[in-house]
């Protein structure tokens, strides 16, 4: 199976093309076609020569995602899933906010993380993702753009898809490259936001990035048995080892941390909860801004309900009063498949044959 040419980072695909005989410069070509005039095969490459459209039909291919279905929401909100060239499928979406477009990216076949509320879950990871197969996202949305004829662009991105982007460390951070890089789709880094589970070993690595991407901690519950509860990696990494990397993190960027916290009904919702969340990041409030996100249901996790809006309110106004910066995350596509990985669990469950 030939290899997506998106997963290739600009100085990557200058090394391959002078291993393999062309001048250095004919990757800015290559560069220029692949993602300012996002041509759908090399032969449209009109300045690159013959030879090299030929070493790169051989070796490559741009169309690696197949589009099975597409959901829009009346916000603007629009769901895509994809099918892989193994046949596997995974979930992007494009969302609309007055600031610009963001798409949140997918960086794994099924996830691992187990988190027991989460639809994601529901399938185990198969795989990892490629860089090309996480780039090739970005392409396939701008695309949708372009058909569109309004002269739009993909600004944003969230890495917070299908997956644990942290478990998948080398190809998102070709993705992050690609994609940030000024020659080609130059989105800016701090338009970037990655989230993790808390993989306490890969938030050091990505400290020493010394990138300007933006770092989002799924946290979910303020003491330990309640996160492990509802969190297994919790048990790998509890609280007191992911504050500790939070803290080598703070050190080395000097960057704020936003801590996502699904409010979960009669679980984590209660002003017990918002005190022990407040008392766990008074030392980098500065530094720490808690997103409250409203629970979206998912039918195999029918033990989950959203929590009540008075509630959430009232737990927005305990971090508030106790100097927490916190806000409430407007919620897109509510009237279609919004949580993360049920579109995609749906339609692998139609395909299975029934007993």
């Amino acid at each position: 199976m030939k290899q997506s040419i998106y997963g290739f980072t600009y100085e990557q695909l200058q090394e391959w093309l002078v291993e393999h005989g062309e001048k250095k410069f004919r990757a800015q070509q290559v560069w220029d076609w692949l993602y300012k005039k996002r041509v759908k095969h090399f032969s449209e490459m009109h300045n690159v020569n013959k030879e090299c459209i030929a070493l790169l039909e051989e070796h490559f291919t741009i169309e690696i995602l197949e589009e099975q279905l597409r959901q829009e929401s009346k916000d603007g909100t629009i769901k895509f899933l994809f099918k892989l060239a193994d046949g596997n499928l995974i979930e992007t979406v494009l969302m609309r906010f007055n600031y610009g477009l963001s798409v949140c990216v997918t960086t794994q076949v099924g996830c691992n993380i187990g988190c027991s509320f989460c639809a994601s879950g529901l399938l185990r990871k198969s795989r990892d993702l490629t860089a090309g197969e996480i780039v090739g996202q970005i392409m396939k949305v701008q695309a949708h753009l372009d058909q569109q004829g309004k002269n739009e662009r993909v600004s944003h991105i969230v890495v917070m898809g299908i997956g644990e982007p942290f478990d998948n460390f080398d190809n998102l951070v070709n993705f992050l490259t690609v994609v940030n890089d000024r020659k080609g789709l130059s989105i800016g880094a701090r338009h970037i936001t990655v989230s993790t589970s808390g993989l306490a070993h890969k938030i050091y690595q990505f400290a020493d990035l010394n990138s300007q991407v933006n770092l989002a901690i799924s946290l979910h519950a303020p003491n330990n048995d309640l996160r492990t509860r509802i969190m297994k990696i919790n048990r790998a990494f509890p609280i007191e080892k992911l504050m500790d990397a939070v803290q080598y993190y703070l050190d080395k960027t000097n960057r704020r941390i936003t801590y996502e916290y699904i409010m979960l009904r009669d679980i984590n919702d209660r002003e017990e909860e918002a005190l022990q969340l407040a008392e766990l990041l008074k030392d980098h409030r500065h530094l720490a801004y808690v997103n409250l996100i409203p629970y979206n249901t998912v039918d195999e996790h029918s033990e989950y309900q959203r929590s009540h809006s008075e509630t959430i309110q009232a737990f927005y106004e305990t971090l508030k009063r106790e100097g927490i910066p916190c806000g409430i995350r407007w919620e897109n596509g509510a009237d279609i498949d919004a949580a993360c990985g049920q579109l995609r669990s749906k339609q692998i469950n139609k395909r299975r044959p029934h007993s």
